[in-house]
């Protein structure tokens, strides 16, 4: 994805609209920091259509929602407890 300046953005907004059309979402940022991605209609349009689940239906679907790293059991080990004294 290519990134382009405000400034840049605003003042070859035509180039910048063709390299989207041609090569995908172009990203916008605004002092340094990303503000906004200019996409096709036809990737805006398919993006709206996925249905969107609740944040219900999220926090109690069976999907992982991250991988954990967990230490094999009985490899962990344990902080001792601080000297009394």
């Amino acid at each position: 994805m290519h990134t382009w300046q405000v400034q840049d953005a605003k003042a070859r907004f035509s180039e910048m609209l063709d390299r989207c059309l041609k090569e995908g979402p172009q990203m916008v940022t605004k002092r340094g920091t990303e503000a906004a991605v200019l996409v096709p209609a036809e990737e805006w349009r398919r993006l709206q259509a996925e249905p969107r689940r609740s944040l219900k239906e999220l926090l109690l679907c069976d999907e992982a929602r991250a991988d954990i790293p967990l230490p094999k059991r009985g490899t962990a080990r344990r902080r001792s407890p601080p000297a009394l004294g």
